[in-house]
């Protein structure tokens, strides 16, 4: 699979794009069932929500689960993410963002590049993100709002806001957020729009992208997948002790696409 000139055109100027129903309703359902068993699985991979105990996040379901691992090396996912690179890719990172019912809590406007060269010392913005819609996402349920645009613009800041606990498990985005000032003169610049569509659909979105979400206030969860591909020219050399490796991938060998279903085709016996 390629990317049309236009929809490379429109991720290079807007910073996002939105492919529609990229995997069938059978292949979400197959990745929702795997994100659910996934989730029951005890361990520092998972961030709870503190007020309700909800799973806020799964890191690296794609080294317990043959679904993810089948999603990671598709050709519907990994050729567009080469030719936007120019080059081979692994994965960095793994995660799915979840937001319960009524209860899911929101994400603080920031930009992902900003936390994995503070964290990781990451040298350059040479990542693809891939975002899957577990569910369907609308505006209700705390869709990611994006500032389109605005990677081209950079960093708007490097370094700790101060604002939230140091976690080795991530780099909570209160602690790199931008301020509202911050966001006025970006909003002045670029505007606002959201990513919503059926379950299934992917949306690829730049590291330096201005995004955020609001909690969900509706009445049916919100489940993202975030798939990030790295360069594999760019791998990060911390300064210290590394972040544990089901946050950030060590395995930095090229990735190549399989042909293995997300769905496995049941066998016939006569």
């Amino acid at each position: 699979m390629r990317l049309t000139e236009d929809q490379v055109r429109q991720f290079r100027t807007q910073g996002y794009l939105i492919l529609d129903q990229l995997f069938s309703p059978d292949e979400a359902g197959a990745l929702q069932d795997a994100f659910e068993q996934d989730a029951l699985v005890p361990g520092d991979h998972r961030v709870i929500e503190e007020e309700s105990g909800e799973v806020r996040a799964v890191y690296a379901s794609h080294v317990r689960r043959r679904e993810f691992a089948a999603l990671i090396r598709s050709p519907r996912v990994l050729d567009p993410v080469r030719q936007l690179l120019g080059s081979e890719a692994y994965i960095y990172q793994f995660k799915t963002n979840a937001k319960a019912a009524f209860s899911g809590a929101g994400w603080s406007w920031h930009q992902d590049f900003a936390a994995w060269q503070m964290a990781d010392n990451l040298a350059e913005p040479r990542l693809v993100n891939v975002g899957v819609f577990l569910d369907e996402v609308n505006e209700f349920n705390g869709p990611v709002i994006f500032c389109p645009g605005s990677h081209r613009d950079g960093l708007v800041k490097k370094g700790r806001t101060g604002g939230a606990a140091v976690s080795e498990q991530h780099v909570d985005p209160e602690d790199i957020a931008l301020t509202q000032d911050d966001m006025r003169g970006l909003v002045a610049r670029h505007g606002l729009t959201s990513a919503k569509g059926p379950a299934g659909t992917v949306v690829l979105f730049d590291p330096e992208i201005v995004h955020g979400s609001a909690p969900n206030m509706a009445p049916f969860r919100r489940r993202l997948l975030i798939v990030t591909y790295n360069d594999v020219d760019n791998v990060p050399r911390p300064v210290g002790e590394p972040r544990p490796e089901y946050v950030v991938g060590r395995d930095t060998a090229p990735l190549e696409t399989t042909v293995e279903e997300i769905v496995p085709t049941l066998e016939v016996v006569a």
